[in-house]
């Protein structure tokens, strides 16, 4: 999966989930400060993610995600065919 598709999965997620308008929603975005993105909803989107990882993910390697753009680039660094890359 490209980090484009990737992004677009991810928008995908906070749209529906957390009810985040589309347009707010750029690779720059901070998670808290502009998306307004907790904790809790931090857990959630990382469950969220699983089914794309096919495991689970250790909340650890989201410990730096500071943007939407980090989120990408953890979830790519970890998907499957990108691990055994």
């Amino acid at each position: 999966m490209t980090k484009d598709a990737l992004f677009n999965h991810i928008a995908e997620l906070l749209t529906g989930s957390f009810e985040i308008d589309p347009a707010l929603i750029v690779p720059a975005a901070r998670l808290r400060e502009e998306l307004d993105i907790d904790s809790i909803d931090a857990v959630d989107l990382i469950v969220q993610l699983k089914p794309l990882l096919g495991r689970n993910l250790q909340p650890d390697a989201f410990k730096a995600v500071r943007t939407v753009q980090d989120v990408v680039d953890v979830v790519h660094r970890l998907l499957p065919d990108q691990a055994a890359a």
